[in-house]
């Protein structure tokens, strides 16, 4: 039973707002392993220090900082609409160029780790 203040009345189902929950896109656990895979290296090294994580409704963004004051180094998206054609995951650089794009995120972040570099002598 609903308890109403004297003169008024429920409101109309017209005029009660629906609220939707607006669909965003995330990484998944395992997609989140791998990048915290490479900024853990970074951090260890020191050439990182703090990240920050965006779910939008188009994609869903890693962005990495070498201080927490600065804009970001890099950014790492993943952009479902693109996985068709250039491939969802994307590393860009500070000045906003696309550093790499693709399908599968491991070699997509070669790009930053720089672990896998060796000397040749």
């Amino acid at each position: 039973m609903v308890a109403l203040a004297r003169g008024t009345a429920p409101a109309p189902a017209e005029s009660r707002q629906v609220t939707r929950e607006v669909p965003y896109v995330a990484f998944d656990r395992h997609e989140l392993s791998e990048i915290l895979k490479v900024y853990g290296r970074m951090v260890a090294v020191g050439e990182w220090r703090d990240y920050a994580i965006d779910h939008l409704p188009d994609r869903a963004v890693f962005s990495i900082f070498r201080r927490s004051s600065e804009v970001p180094l890099y950014r790492v998206e993943k952009n479902p609409k693109l996985a068709r054609r250039q491939g969802a995951y994307s590393v860009i650089a500070q000045t906003g160029m696309i550093l790499k794009r693709g399908a599968e995120l491991a070699r997509v972040l070669r790009v930053i780790d720089k672990s896998w570099l060796s000397v040749a002598e």
